[in-house]
């Protein structure tokens, strides 16, 4: 499983960010490997308007198969459903932590957005 994981920071011990197109990174992680790459975001996180579905275009190339942050908007979330791609909510702690809850199946899924627009 490729899990990207909303950050504070480039490393595995940074803090997962609430914000999902507005995060300073993406901790992109294969479980299958144990590698992991930080993908710097902030272009899309200055931009104006639209930045959770930026985020998913970004995302979209590196087979993601679920997403972690604390918040999802409504186009954010439109945007991952369509990609396919599962979110989870989730940004108590370290990337590191995240990714030991979606190893273990103890992240539940979204179902919808759990912010409005322009959050």
């Amino acid at each position: 499983m490729i899990i990207a994981v909303s950050s504070k920071g480039s490393d595995l011990d940074s803090l997962v960010d609430e914000r999902f197109g507005r995060a300073n990174y993406f901790m992109i992680y294969d479980t299958d490997t144990d590698r992991f790459e930080a993908l710097d975001n902030n272009v899309n996180a200055k931009s104006s308007q639209g930045v959770g579905v930026k985020a998913v275009e970004f995302l979209s190339g590196k087979n993601i198969d679920l997403v972690i942050s604390g918040n999802f908007g409504p186009q954010a979330f439109s945007a991952l459903t369509t990609a396919d791609i599962k979110s989870a909510l989730w940004s108590k702690g370290k990337v590191s932590e995240a990714i030991e809850l979606a190893r273990n199946d103890k992240l539940e899924y979204c179902t919808q957005a759990n912010v409005g627009g322009h959050w």
